[in-house]
């Protein structure tokens, strides 16, 4: 027989596996959406705040509640057997409070070195403290095991707050982060400087900065041999990953897509690669949740021409109504292009004819010069994305036939109005990587020009507008309504204002579904689709969107 305390260690051992076991997964969930959030604690607190019913569900709220009151019962009537039932107890509510299940994710958790750092740094946080407890409570307790509830209601705690003490271990972590970083930033800010005659090309906008970065480097590939960042690499710590292990001497062109979220991430970018061609190809309401307004939008996205030298070029979207400001104002060479108010122009398109296969259009210059281009890409937007390729061409010696030869190459980017032919009759519109109130009506227009079949599409709306989301969404909606025959909403809250918009223009409500994820859209998506339909999917937000 057991006697009483061999009785407790072994509980109390039992007790500290359960905990550890229960802590990992709850930190591993937490480490997840920190890592989506780009390990920023203001983005992932937000994130916290948004969907708090999902950290501190129904599902660990009651027995945490139920533990800690267990533990409280113990304390206050110090009975030995209630002190060995607490435990059991205890031990039985965390293992309930555990979501040991694996989530359906689009992107799972990456141990990146960063991750295990950060990993690392929180159990170091949540030791110490239970270290630091356990001394306190053993100088204070005559026997170990006699008030064992403290410490259990301490794990509990612990336990149930580790999405705020991640936040912490962020925070102690960061001065190593930085050094880290910065070794990279310098080692690639040293190295491309060392390729004299690389033709360094900055891309940035609020929208359409990834598909003129595809489209100038093919353009370029006409007359140098290009390396462009690949994907979506428009960070820091990206651009400088691409020229530390990929650029070399064999590249004559370097072009370089520039993202921020926040003033002075593009002065930053710019000062680690060094463009002598800046392009700005749009400013909107996009990252309004960080840049609060459209002005420090603008105050960001011109710290490319800033960066500039003195001999360099500033390329400007001059339809843009926020860019015009920004061109007029600028004294150093600049290189306007469009498809309005053309007087005023350096590059610009007319004659443009755009159908569900690609468009037409042709291609001139203030001296001019002209010439026919065709591209396969979907939508009127995409025009004006090719014209900044276009001026990036001129501005680098490249002559119109060159320009037009490399437009007729470019190939739709992935997940950009993307045309997908999957071989059932069903043509499939691919614009899931990411959504604007611009790109949404393009995408809408292009949609619209298929003749024959139903339209649907499959969104979960547009996010990061600020306190413009709303409306946008709103008027998505509207756009949505006039345009398709049938619609499956992903995200019942954050979906509404489409849905209230849909159904300002009288739309059969039949017609419009509202699920959860992507893989419930899906399942509809397949009982109401037949061959010559249009599907368009619109947007696909990360994980930590999901409701």
């Amino acid at each position: 027989m057991l006697g009483n305390n061999s009785l407790m260690i072994i509980l109390a051992v039992i007790s500290v596996i359960i905990w550890n076991v229960s802590f990992f997964y709850r930190s591993r969930y937490m480490l997840h959406m920190m890592q989506l959030e780009g390990y920023l604690n203001e983005s992932y607190l937000r994130w916290i705040k948004e969907f708090q019913y999902k950290v501190f569900s129904f599902k660990i709220n009651i027995p945490m509640i139920v533990a800690v009151i267990f533990a409280l019962i113990t304390l206050i009537t110090g009975q030995p057997l209630l002190n060995l039932s607490n435990i059991v107890i205890w031990s039985i509510l965390t293992i309930l409070s555990t979501n040991f299940k694996k989530e359906n994710v689009k992107k799972d958790l990456v141990y990146t070195k960063r991750a295990q750092r950060l990993l690392a740094s929180m159990y170091a946080v949540n030791f110490l403290i239970l270290i630091i407890s356990v001394i306190i409570y053993s100088l204070l307790a005559k026997y170990f095991f006699e008030s064992y509830a403290i410490l259990l209601l301490i794990g509990t705690i612990l336990y149930y707050f580790a999405p705020y003490t991640l936040c912490l271990a962020n925070i102690l972590v960061k001065p190593i982060e930085e050094a880290i970083n910065k070794h990279y930033y310098d080692m690639a800010r040293d190295k491309v400087r060392s390729f004299e005659n690389l033709k360094i090309v900055g891309i940035t906008g609020s929208y359409g900065k990834t598909s003129a970065k595809f489209i100038t480097a093919k353009i370029l590939e006409e007359k140098f041999n290009v390396l462009k960042t690949p994907e979506s690499y428009n960070t820091p710590m990206g651009v400088s990953k691409v020229i530390n292990n990929t650029l070399n001497d064999e590249y004559n062109a370097f072009v370089v897509e520039m993202g921020a979220r926040n003033i002075g991430e593009i002065k930053e970018m710019a000062d680690l690669a060094g463009p002598k061609i800046g392009v700005i190809t749009s400013i909107g309401p996009t990252h309004l949740e960080t840049f609060i307004n459209i002005d420090n939008i603008m105050k960001t996205k011109y710290e490319l021409i800033e960066a500039l030298p003195p001999d360099g070029i500033a390329i400007f979207n001059y339809d843009n109504q926020y860019l015009k400001k920004l061109a007029d104002k600028t004294f150093k060479e600049k290189i306007l292009y469009g498809t309005e108010n053309t007087e005023f122009l350096d590059i610009y398109a007319t004659n443009i004819e755009v159908s569900e296969l690609g468009s037409t259009f042709i291609l001139n210059d203030k001296n001019g010069n002209s010439i026919k281009c065709e591209t396969k890409l979907l939508g009127s937007h995409n025009i004006g994305n090719l014209l900044a390729g276009a001026c990036i061409g001129v501005a680098l010696g490249l002559t119109f036939e060159e320009i037009a030869r490399g437009i007729k190459k470019v190939e739709p980017v992935p997940h950009r109005l993307q045309l997908i032919n999957p071989g059932t009759g069903v043509i499939i519109i691919d614009d899931a990587f990411n959504s604007n109130p611009v790109s949404s009506k393009a995408a809408l227009d292009v949609i619209s020009q298929f003749k024959e079949g139903r339209k649907i599409i499959v969104t979960p709306g547009m996010v990061e507008l600020g306190q413009e989301e709303e409306e946008a969404n709103r008027q998505f909606g509207r756009y949505v309504g006039d345009t398709c025959d049938f619609v499956i909403l992903v995200g019942k809250n954050r979906t509404k204002p489409i849905y209230e918009g849909i159904f300002e223009k009288d739309f059969n409500k039949n017609n419009v579904f509202v699920v959860s994820s992507l893989n419930e859209a899906t399942a509809v998506l397949q009982k109401i689709v037949r061959p010559k339909d249009v599907v368009l999917f619109e947007n696909d937000l990360p994980d930590t969107y999901n409701e």
